[in-house]
């Protein structure tokens, strides 16, 4: 014998199996976006040294909500030294000097003005007895997309240490060079 349906059985079986393929989809999404979900905007430069030094390291560029913090580890500095650290405008480290990489980054009207230190002037650093600089600098003007974007440029450790009073004193030649990717 057959048994008789108008409908209402076979309709709360299909919004059973749409509320239980709805629950599959929301799960499987949630573990997606641990994988999918909002990754830190990062980039990196590997410093080799310029001709007749020994300078060398790593360099992290780390996009945060107060700007980008540079995250260095640097070695073959000379001992209890200070240096200025600054990105360049090209990302270009073959000259034997590092010449190629071009002028300090200055993406602002600030280059304009004579005295006035530039977003790619990153500050100073220092090496320890061993030769060893590592640590880290916020860096607000800077950011890794848009105009401001220090990625494809190059970063550059220099003989001599920046001096904030006088923004347009020479830091002398670059001690070691990288591309920022």
């Amino acid at each position: 014998m057959r048994e008789r349906t108008d409908g209402r059985c076979a309709h709360a079986l299909s919004v059973l199996a749409c509320i239980g393929l709805l629950g599959l989809m929301g799960a499987t999404l949630a573990g997606c976006t641990a994988f999918f979900g909002p990754h830190e905007k990062r980039a990196n430069a590997q410093l080799l040294p310029t001709v007749g030094n020994t300078a060398r390291g790593s360099v992290t560029f780390i996009e945060r909500s107060d700007g980008v913090q540079v995250t260095y580890n640097l070695t073959g500095l000379p001992a209890n030294s200070d240096h200025a650290l600054q990105v360049h405008e090209r990302g270009d480290c073959n000259a034997a000097d590092g010449s190629s990489a071009g002028a300090v980054f200055a993406p602002a009207a600030s280059r304009l003005r004579a005295g006035v230190r530039v977003e790619g002037d990153l500050g100073n650093i220092h090496a320890d007895a061993t030769g060893v600089a590592t640590g880290f600098i916020v860096a607000p003007d800077l950011a890794l997309d848009g105009v401001r974007s220090v990625i494809g440029r190059s970063v550059l450790i220099h003989r001599e240490p920046d001096d904030p009073a006088f923004p347009d004193h020479s830091v002398g030649p670059a001690l070691a060079c990288g591309t920022i990717r």
